[in-house]
């Protein structure tokens, strides 16, 4: 069995990712998600190893000084995401393709662990404008809210540049979806 590969994706909030992603396990069935572990309590019918690995802050914290993450962040006070190294192993051996849906940093910080075993896309809305139609268009957040997504996007839209294999620019989703699929189809058949 060959091993999986490594797919990275970032996006500021409303490119598109999600559904990009989800076209692309449709299409390619062995690509899985990465597991991130939280410090955060499961919400409503969340279970531990299916949305995330809920641990304690203690542990996170021991995990962290023995080495056993690819990536973390403290994102709030008390409260921390990150990936397992040990369970993105498990995956690839298993012939999966590891898809792991991260921010920016994440995204950059696993291409550099892993460099060219793994595929880096960012996935970006064609202007800060349709960011902030699409944004306003889900009725999901309050203007507030929207305006933090937005500030976060310019900024993520400039830390990305020349960081990631790939961009793909979501103007058009048939197209998109031709492009996200061709580069990964491509990457996985090195």
């Amino acid at each position: 069995m060959n091993k999986g590969k490594l797919l990275i994706f970032s996006a500021p909030s409303g490119s598109g990712k999600t559904t990009l992603v989800n076209y692309l396990r449709e299409e390619i069935p062995e690509i899985a998600f990465s597991v991130s572990a939280t410090t955060r309590a499961p919400r409503g019918t969340e279970q531990n190893g299916v949305e995330y690995y809920f641990m304690s802050l203690e542990e996170f914290k021991q995990r962290v000084d023995n080495d056993e993450f690819l990536e973390w962040q403290e994102v709030y006070p008390g409260r921390c995401y990150g990936t397992l190294k040990a369970v993105v192993e498990q995956m690839q051996e298993q012939g999966l393709h590891v898809a792991f849906d991260v921010d920016v940093v994440g995204g950059t910080n696993i291409k550099k662990f892993y460099g060219d075993e793994a595929l880096s896309i960012f996935i970006q809305a064609p202007s800060i404008e349709a960011l902030r139609e699409r944004l306003v268009g889900r009725q999901t957040d309050s203007m507030e809210e929207i305006e933090k997504r937005l500030a976060k996007a310019d900024w993520e839209m400039n830390f990305a540049k020349g960081k990631f294999d790939c961009t793909i620019i979501n103007d058009d989703l048939e197209t998109a979806k031709h492009d996200i699929l061709e580069a990964v189809q491509k990457f996985i058949e090195q």
